[in-house]
Protein backbone atom coordinates (compact mmCIF):
# COMPACT_ATOMS: atom_id res chain seq x y z
CA UNK A 1 0.00 0.00 0.00
CA UNK A 2 2.82 2.32 0.92
CA UNK A 3 4.47 1.53 -2.38
CA UNK A 4 1.27 2.48 -4.22
CA UNK A 5 1.09 5.78 -2.35
CA UNK A 6 4.68 6.59 -3.15
CA UNK A 7 4.03 5.73 -6.81
CA UNK A 8 1.02 8.07 -6.92
CA UNK A 9 3.05 10.81 -5.20
CA UNK A 10 5.81 10.36 -7.79
CA UNK A 11 3.34 10.52 -10.66
CA UNK A 12 1.72 13.59 -9.15
CA UNK A 13 5.05 15.30 -8.69
CA UNK A 14 6.19 14.42 -12.20
CA UNK A 15 2.89 15.60 -13.63
CA UNK A 16 3.20 18.91 -11.79
CA UNK A 17 6.72 19.42 -13.16
CA UNK A 18 5.51 18.57 -16.66
CA UNK A 19 2.85 21.25 -16.32
CA UNK A 20 5.44 23.83 -15.27
CA UNK A 21 8.08 23.03 -17.90
CA UNK A 22 5.93 23.82 -20.96
CA UNK A 23 4.87 27.06 -19.27
CA UNK A 24 8.52 28.04 -18.78
CA UNK A 25 9.26 27.07 -22.37
CA UNK A 26 6.30 29.12 -23.60
CA UNK A 27 7.51 32.10 -21.55
CA UNK A 28 10.99 31.81 -23.04
CA UNK A 29 9.57 31.48 -26.57
CA UNK A 30 7.38 34.52 -26.00
CA UNK A 31 10.44 36.74 -25.57
CA UNK A 32 11.53 38.69 -28.64
CA UNK A 33 14.80 37.31 -29.98
CA UNK A 34 17.75 39.39 -31.17
CA UNK A 35 20.25 37.72 -33.49
CA UNK A 36 23.86 38.78 -32.81
CA UNK A 37 26.28 38.15 -35.69
CA UNK A 38 30.01 38.81 -35.22
CA UNK A 39 33.15 37.70 -37.09
CA UNK A 40 35.32 37.34 -33.98
CA UNK A 41 35.41 35.51 -30.64
CA UNK A 42 33.13 36.13 -27.65
CA UNK A 43 36.09 36.31 -25.25
CA UNK A 44 37.68 39.15 -27.24
CA UNK A 45 34.55 41.28 -27.10
CA UNK A 46 33.33 41.14 -23.50
CA UNK A 47 33.24 44.92 -22.99
CA UNK A 48 31.63 45.56 -26.38
CA UNK A 49 28.99 42.93 -25.73
CA UNK A 50 28.27 44.58 -22.37
CA UNK A 51 27.79 47.89 -24.19
CA UNK A 52 25.38 46.25 -26.66
CA UNK A 53 23.34 44.83 -23.77
CA UNK A 54 23.40 48.24 -22.10
CA UNK A 55 21.86 49.77 -25.21
CA UNK A 56 19.12 47.15 -25.23
CA UNK A 57 18.48 47.83 -21.54
CA UNK A 58 18.09 51.56 -22.26
CA UNK A 59 15.07 50.67 -24.40
CA UNK A 60 13.63 48.36 -21.74
CA UNK A 61 15.05 44.99 -22.80
CA UNK A 62 17.13 42.91 -20.36
CA UNK A 63 18.63 39.67 -21.64
CA UNK A 64 16.90 36.62 -20.18
CA UNK A 65 14.03 38.63 -18.75
CA UNK A 66 12.45 40.62 -21.55
CA UNK A 67 14.60 39.65 -24.55
CA UNK A 68 16.59 36.63 -25.70
CA UNK A 69 19.81 36.87 -27.71
CA UNK A 70 20.99 34.26 -30.19
CA UNK A 71 24.77 34.59 -30.62
CA UNK A 72 26.66 33.61 -33.73
CA UNK A 73 30.46 34.05 -33.63
CA UNK A 74 32.47 33.09 -36.73
CA UNK A 75 35.73 33.03 -34.70
CA UNK A 76 37.70 34.77 -37.46
CA UNK A 77 36.44 32.26 -40.07
CA UNK A 78 34.92 34.90 -42.33
CA UNK A 79 33.63 32.30 -44.79
CA UNK A 80 31.21 31.06 -42.09
CA UNK A 81 29.34 34.38 -41.84
CA UNK A 82 26.77 33.68 -44.61
CA UNK A 83 25.79 30.35 -43.02
CA UNK A 84 25.56 31.89 -39.56
CA UNK A 85 23.40 34.72 -40.91
CA UNK A 86 21.15 32.14 -42.57
CA UNK A 87 20.77 30.34 -39.22
CA UNK A 88 19.51 33.55 -37.61
CA UNK A 89 17.04 34.05 -40.45
CA UNK A 90 15.75 30.49 -40.01
CA UNK A 91 15.42 31.20 -36.28
CA UNK A 92 13.07 34.07 -37.27
CA UNK A 93 14.70 36.57 -34.95
CA UNK A 94 13.07 39.98 -34.54
CA UNK A 95 16.22 41.85 -35.56
CA UNK A 96 19.82 40.99 -36.49
CA UNK A 97 22.65 43.00 -34.94
CA UNK A 98 25.38 42.47 -37.55
CA UNK A 99 28.43 43.95 -35.86
CA UNK A 100 32.19 43.79 -36.14
CA UNK A 101 32.59 45.45 -39.53
CA UNK A 102 31.49 45.32 -43.13
CA UNK A 103 31.45 41.55 -43.74
CA UNK A 104 28.78 40.63 -41.13
CA UNK A 105 26.57 43.44 -42.45
CA UNK A 106 26.91 42.21 -46.04
CA UNK A 107 26.29 38.60 -44.97
CA UNK A 108 23.12 39.57 -43.11
CA UNK A 109 21.92 41.72 -46.01
CA UNK A 110 22.37 38.81 -48.41
CA UNK A 111 20.47 36.48 -46.07
CA UNK A 112 17.23 38.46 -45.71
CA UNK A 113 15.29 41.34 -47.20
CA UNK A 114 12.59 41.30 -44.51
CA UNK A 115 14.18 40.90 -41.07
CA UNK A 116 15.51 44.27 -39.78
CA UNK A 117 19.31 44.53 -39.58
CA UNK A 118 21.37 46.94 -37.47
CA UNK A 119 25.03 47.20 -38.49
CA UNK A 120 28.18 48.94 -37.34
CA UNK A 121 30.71 49.65 -40.09
CA UNK A 122 33.83 51.74 -40.43
CA UNK A 123 33.18 52.56 -44.09
CA UNK A 124 30.55 54.62 -45.86
CA UNK A 125 27.43 52.38 -45.79
CA UNK A 126 26.02 54.11 -48.88
CA UNK A 127 29.12 53.22 -50.95
CA UNK A 128 28.92 49.68 -49.57
CA UNK A 129 25.34 49.40 -50.84
CA UNK A 130 23.92 48.76 -47.38
CA UNK A 131 21.58 51.78 -47.41
CA UNK A 132 20.20 54.23 -49.95
CA UNK A 133 21.20 57.26 -47.87
CA UNK A 134 22.23 58.07 -44.31
CA UNK A 135 19.08 60.09 -43.55
CA UNK A 136 16.62 57.67 -45.19
CA UNK A 137 18.23 54.23 -45.27
CA UNK A 138 15.38 52.50 -47.12
CA UNK A 139 15.04 48.73 -47.07
CA UNK A 140 15.62 46.68 -43.92
CA UNK A 141 19.01 48.01 -42.78
CA UNK A 142 20.25 50.87 -40.63
CA UNK A 143 23.04 51.28 -38.12
CA UNK A 144 26.17 53.07 -37.02
CA UNK A 145 29.04 54.40 -39.13
CA UNK A 146 32.12 55.06 -36.99
CA UNK A 147 34.27 56.31 -39.89
CA UNK A 148 37.28 54.11 -39.16
CA UNK A 149 38.49 53.90 -42.75
CA UNK A 150 37.94 57.59 -43.50
CA UNK A 151 40.26 58.56 -40.62
CA UNK A 152 43.31 56.85 -42.15
CA UNK A 153 44.86 60.10 -43.41
CA UNK A 154 44.42 61.78 -40.01
CA UNK A 155 46.14 58.85 -38.29
CA UNK A 156 49.08 59.19 -40.65
CA UNK A 157 49.39 62.89 -39.78
CA UNK A 158 49.39 62.08 -36.06
CA UNK A 159 52.07 59.38 -36.25
CA UNK A 160 54.19 61.81 -38.31
CA UNK A 161 53.76 64.40 -35.52
CA UNK A 162 55.08 61.84 -33.06
CA UNK A 163 57.91 60.67 -35.34
CA UNK A 164 58.78 63.82 -37.36
CA UNK A 165 61.91 62.28 -38.90
CA UNK A 166 59.97 59.38 -40.44
CA UNK A 167 60.43 58.86 -44.17
CA UNK A 168 59.07 55.32 -44.56
CA UNK A 169 55.88 53.96 -43.02
CA UNK A 170 54.87 50.31 -43.14
CA UNK A 171 51.12 49.73 -43.44
CA UNK A 172 49.81 46.43 -42.11
CA UNK A 173 46.54 45.44 -43.79
CA UNK A 174 44.15 42.52 -43.62
CA UNK A 175 43.12 41.75 -47.19
CA UNK A 176 40.01 39.71 -46.31
CA UNK A 177 37.91 42.87 -46.61
CA UNK A 178 39.11 44.02 -50.04
CA UNK A 179 36.94 47.13 -50.32
CA UNK A 180 37.99 48.67 -47.00
CA UNK A 181 41.65 47.83 -47.62
CA UNK A 182 41.60 49.54 -51.01
CA UNK A 183 39.88 52.64 -49.60
CA UNK A 184 42.30 52.82 -46.71
CA UNK A 185 45.39 52.48 -48.90
CA UNK A 186 44.13 55.03 -51.41
CA UNK A 187 43.59 57.60 -48.66
CA UNK A 188 46.92 56.81 -47.01
CA UNK A 189 48.95 57.07 -50.19
CA UNK A 190 47.27 60.37 -51.09
CA UNK A 191 48.10 61.75 -47.62
CA UNK A 192 51.66 60.38 -47.66
CA UNK A 193 52.78 62.05 -50.88
CA UNK A 194 52.75 65.69 -49.68
CA UNK A 195 54.49 64.58 -46.48
CA UNK A 196 57.29 62.98 -48.46
CA UNK A 197 56.52 59.59 -46.90
CA UNK A 198 57.13 56.28 -48.63
CA UNK A 199 54.40 53.71 -47.90
CA UNK A 200 55.32 50.02 -47.65
CA UNK A 201 52.24 47.76 -47.69
CA UNK A 202 52.41 44.46 -45.81
CA UNK A 203 49.43 42.09 -45.64
CA UNK A 204 48.60 39.67 -42.83
CA UNK A 205 45.50 37.49 -42.66
CA UNK A 206 46.65 35.04 -39.98
CA UNK A 207 48.58 35.14 -36.72
CA UNK A 208 51.54 33.47 -38.45
CA UNK A 209 51.52 36.12 -41.18
CA UNK A 210 51.62 38.87 -38.54
CA UNK A 211 54.78 37.26 -37.12
CA UNK A 212 56.24 37.02 -40.63
CA UNK A 213 55.44 40.68 -41.35
CA UNK A 214 57.37 41.86 -38.30
CA UNK A 215 60.23 39.46 -39.06
CA UNK A 216 60.55 41.16 -42.44
CA UNK A 217 61.03 44.49 -40.62
CA UNK A 218 64.28 43.21 -39.11
CA UNK A 219 65.82 43.39 -42.58
CA UNK A 220 64.68 46.97 -43.18
CA UNK A 221 63.03 48.57 -40.17
CA UNK A 222 60.35 51.16 -41.08
CA UNK A 223 60.34 54.47 -39.21
CA UNK A 224 56.73 53.87 -38.17
CA UNK A 225 53.96 51.32 -38.51
CA UNK A 226 50.34 51.98 -39.41
CA UNK A 227 48.12 49.09 -38.29
CA UNK A 228 45.00 48.80 -40.46
CA UNK A 229 41.46 48.41 -39.21
CA UNK A 230 39.29 45.35 -38.74
CA UNK A 231 38.09 42.76 -36.27
CA UNK A 232 40.98 40.39 -36.99
CA UNK A 233 43.67 42.89 -35.96
CA UNK A 234 41.65 43.82 -32.88
CA UNK A 235 41.48 40.14 -31.89
CA UNK A 236 45.29 39.97 -32.25
CA UNK A 237 45.99 43.26 -30.47
CA UNK A 238 48.20 41.73 -27.77
CA UNK A 239 50.36 40.04 -30.39
CA UNK A 240 50.64 43.27 -32.40
CA UNK A 241 51.53 45.44 -29.41
CA UNK A 242 54.16 42.98 -28.16
CA UNK A 243 55.77 42.68 -31.60
CA UNK A 244 55.81 46.46 -32.11
CA UNK A 245 57.60 46.75 -28.75
CA UNK A 246 60.05 43.94 -29.51
CA UNK A 247 60.99 45.41 -32.89
CA UNK A 248 61.00 48.96 -31.47
CA UNK A 249 58.74 50.35 -34.19
CA UNK A 250 56.34 53.22 -33.32
CA UNK A 251 52.85 52.02 -34.22
CA UNK A 252 49.57 53.84 -34.83
CA UNK A 253 46.30 52.02 -34.13
CA UNK A 254 42.63 52.78 -34.79
CA UNK A 255 41.26 51.88 -31.36
CA UNK A 256 41.97 52.68 -27.72
CA UNK A 257 42.01 48.92 -26.95
CA UNK A 258 45.56 48.68 -28.32
CA UNK A 259 46.93 51.59 -26.32
CA UNK A 260 45.49 50.51 -22.98
CA UNK A 261 47.53 47.28 -23.19
CA UNK A 262 50.79 49.04 -24.08
CA UNK A 263 50.39 50.31 -27.64
CA UNK A 264 51.82 53.72 -28.50
CA UNK A 265 49.02 55.82 -29.99
CA UNK A 266 45.50 55.48 -31.38
CA UNK A 267 42.94 57.71 -33.02
CA UNK A 268 39.38 56.72 -33.76
CA UNK A 269 35.76 56.66 -32.74
CA UNK A 270 34.52 55.23 -29.45
CA UNK A 271 33.70 51.65 -30.43
CA UNK A 272 32.02 50.93 -27.10
CA UNK A 273 29.53 53.70 -27.73
CA UNK A 274 28.88 52.37 -31.25
CA UNK A 275 27.92 48.96 -29.83
CA UNK A 276 25.68 50.61 -27.25
CA UNK A 277 23.91 52.50 -30.04
CA UNK A 278 23.44 49.26 -32.01
CA UNK A 279 21.71 47.90 -28.89
CA UNK A 280 19.51 51.01 -28.68
CA UNK A 281 18.48 50.71 -32.34
CA UNK A 282 17.80 46.98 -31.93
CA UNK A 283 15.53 47.72 -28.96
CA UNK A 284 13.69 50.45 -30.83
CA UNK A 285 13.06 48.08 -33.72
CA UNK A 286 11.66 45.43 -31.36
CA UNK A 287 9.29 48.13 -30.10
CA UNK A 288 8.05 48.66 -33.64
CA UNK A 289 10.38 51.20 -35.30
CA UNK A 290 11.29 50.48 -38.91
CA UNK A 291 14.93 50.65 -40.14
CA UNK A 292 13.97 53.02 -42.95
CA UNK A 293 12.82 55.54 -40.31
CA UNK A 294 16.03 55.30 -38.27
CA UNK A 295 18.83 57.37 -39.87
CA UNK A 296 22.32 55.93 -39.91
CA UNK A 297 24.20 57.43 -36.97
CA UNK A 298 27.68 58.76 -37.69
CA UNK A 299 30.37 59.06 -35.05
CA UNK A 300 31.04 62.67 -34.13
CA UNK A 301 33.52 62.22 -31.27
CA UNK A 302 36.98 60.79 -31.90
CA UNK A 303 39.54 59.83 -29.29
CA UNK A 304 43.27 60.48 -29.46
CA UNK A 305 44.97 58.27 -26.88
CA UNK A 306 48.71 58.28 -26.16
CA UNK A 307 50.69 55.88 -23.97
CA UNK A 308 53.63 57.82 -22.52
CA UNK A 309 55.30 54.71 -21.11
CA UNK A 310 55.34 53.15 -24.58
CA UNK A 311 56.80 56.40 -25.97
CA UNK A 312 59.59 56.35 -23.39
CA UNK A 313 60.43 52.72 -24.17
CA UNK A 314 60.81 53.71 -27.82
CA UNK A 315 62.92 56.76 -26.92
CA UNK A 316 60.34 59.21 -28.28
CA UNK A 317 59.75 62.73 -26.99
CA UNK A 318 56.04 63.35 -27.21
CA UNK A 319 55.42 66.91 -28.50
CA UNK A 320 53.51 69.19 -26.14
CA UNK A 321 51.17 70.03 -29.01
CA UNK A 322 50.20 66.38 -29.38
CA UNK A 323 49.70 65.96 -25.64
CA UNK A 324 47.41 68.98 -25.63
CA UNK A 325 45.31 67.42 -28.37
CA UNK A 326 45.06 64.05 -26.61
CA UNK A 327 41.74 63.01 -25.08
CA UNK A 328 43.57 60.59 -22.82
CA UNK A 329 47.21 60.17 -21.83
CA UNK A 330 48.16 56.86 -20.24
CA UNK A 331 51.18 57.21 -17.97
Amino acid sequence: MAIGIRRREFIGTFGGAAAVWPLAARTQQALPVVGFLHPGFSEDNVSLLAAFREGLAETGYDEGRSVAIEYRWSQNHIDRLPALAAELVQRRVAVIAAVGGTLPALAAKAATTTIPIVFDVGEDPVKLGLVASLARPGGNLTGINFLTVELAAKRLELIRELVPTATRVAVLVNTVSTASTETQLRDLEAAARPMGLQVQVVSANTSHEIDAAFASFSRELPNALFVGTGTFFRSRRMQLVLLATRYAVPAMYSLRDFVEIGGLISYGANLTDAYRQVGVYSGRIIKGAKPLDLPVEQASKFQLVINLQAARVLGLDTPAKLLALADEVIE
